[in-house]
């Protein structure tokens, strides 16, 4: 449960087995409006925290053995938004720093003045007022990327409610449509955005280098496996894991995710001890996952886990009304990418990317500002700034390689000439290539494997 933006008083947790210290503390926040709660024991967190939540809590090492860096874990996950201030023995330094990675907000000596510790209480009470102020202008930067489209308004308030849960979500829709941008949406206007989100493109390895980029692997597992090595999921502890492409994902991986869902557990490959993580999942794919789970090509049981909630995304082509938000956004990211100051587009150049169907969605809309971004000479993209197939209102073909009829012994052979004269033509880029020959980056990785075609 995540309380409202901050209100006055704060809500304030002083926990401390010194009673003068925590006494004095609550005496000098009370000063300033705020009501404090104190407990003095490690049971006392647990019932109070456990309870409701505190906008910051200042927390005693000391408070027992079976206390330490477990309950800044326990108060992190059951209030993400809530300022830590952790009191150490200097002798024991290295306890503070294992708090600070567990996400706590800040550390002082045991010997600090109540004064000095009520100033840093202030601190992480602004710090949170300045946080709220950055969500609502997350909410009002996703507003306008909406734009006028009834549609995207309506993918819009879904995430908008879902974002706060810890719901997975299922993103749904042709390649390139934005589910990524959206997921990444999702996450920052969530309760864990503090901590990481990582995405995992699941096309783009093969199913035993997935697994153990997923879970990790321990050393010897596998041919190549030198070291021990973490996994993404225990990497994104605590945040979101974006699972793109989730279509693809070979079914006994997909039986090691469903664990994660049911049981909050990890196995990495080769060993035979769980770990627990707290990661939330955004799943998101452009096939049929139904027609999928009755051609027995993706587990039943998964999909409902991942369909809680379901988001379709339509192309860039059914919501043009979002185009200038998308193309101010576009523009603020390259020119952070690139240097530069652009500052828009003129009246030709806008006109043609509203001419323009987008085939490619957003992520070829991206490609096509970033493009203009570098070209531009001035502070405006103008249309000779935009790739040529923009001007001409067309997309750019593949061109295959000319397959002589002598030189084709069989229909391998065939198919081996097309994988290498797409990847000659694309420079080397696998998923690029895999998308232009309609076959998943797997099915591309596995075939290039087979007929021995060596990844440049």
């Amino acid at each position: 449960m995540q309380r409202s933006p901050v209100q006055e008083p704060s809500q304030i947790l002083i926990a401390s087995p010194d009673i003068g210290f925590a006494a004095a503390l609550s005496r000098a926040l009370t000063i300033s409006t705020h009501k404090p709660e104190q407990c003095h024991d490690a049971r006392g967190v647990l019932r109070i925290a456990g309870r409701r939540d505190f906008d910051v809590v200042v927390l005693d090492l000391e408070l027992g053995e079976q206390a330490d860096i477990d309950l800044v874990s326990f108060i992190r996950r059951r209030s993400p938004r809530t300022r830590i201030v952790l009191l150490f023995e200097i002798a024991k330094l290295e306890r503070a720093l294992d708090g600070i990675r567990q996400g706590a907000y800040f550390y002082l000596p045991r010997t600090v003045m109540p004064s000095d510790a009520a100033l840093v209480v202030h601190k992480a009470i602004r710090n949170i007022a300045h946080e709220t102020a950055a969500h609502s202008y997350e909410h009002a930067a996703v507003e306008e990327i909406a734009g006028g489209s009834p549609a995207m308004k309506r993918v819009i308030e879904v995430i908008t409610k879902v974002a706060p849960t810890d719901s997975t979500v299922l993103l749904l829709g042709e390649s390139g449509t934005g589910k990524e941008l959206l997921a990444n949406t999702i996450h920052r206007l969530s309760p864990r955005r503090d901590m990481p989100f990582i995405a995992i493109n699941c096309a783009a390895l093969p199913d035993q280098l997935l697994e153990s980029e997923m879970f990790g692997h321990v050393k010897g597992s596998f041919t190549g496996a030198d070291a021990d090595k973490r996994g993404l999921f225990e990497e994104a502890d605590g945040g979101t894991i974006f699972l793109d492409e989730i279509g693809d994902m070979a079914l006994v991986t997909q039986a090691k995710l469903l664990r994660v869902l049911q049981n909050g557990e990890i196995r990495a490959v080769g060993s035979a001890k769980p770990k627990r993580v707290d990661v939330r999942v955004i799943a998101a794919t452009n096939r049929d996952l139904e027609r999928a789970v009755e051609n027995l090509g993706f587990r039943e049981d998964l999909y409902f886990r991942l369909n809680v909630i379901q988001v379709r995304i339509p192309p860039l082509r059914e919501r043009l009304e979002t185009l200038p938000g998308l193309i101010e956004h576009f523009v603020n990211r390259a020119n952070t990418q690139y240097n530069k100051n652009i500052l828009g587009l003129d009246d030709h150049a806008q006109a043609l990317l509203c001419d323009y169907s987008f085939p490619g969605n957003v992520r070829e809309l991206e490609s096509v500002i970033a493009h203009a971004v570098i070209m531009a000479d001035g502070n405006l993209i103008r249309a000779e700034d935009l790739p040529d197939h923009v001007r001409r209102g067309v997309r750019p073909r593949l061109a295959l390689p000319n397959l002589a009829a002598d030189s084709i012994s069989s229909i391998t052979d065939m198919e081996a000439q097309l994988i290498r004269g797409a990847l000659e033509r694309l420079n080397g880029n696998q998923t690029e290539a895999a998308k232009r020959l309609g076959v998943s980056r797997s099915t591309l990785w596995r075939k290039m494997k087979e007929y021995g075609i060596p990844a440049s």
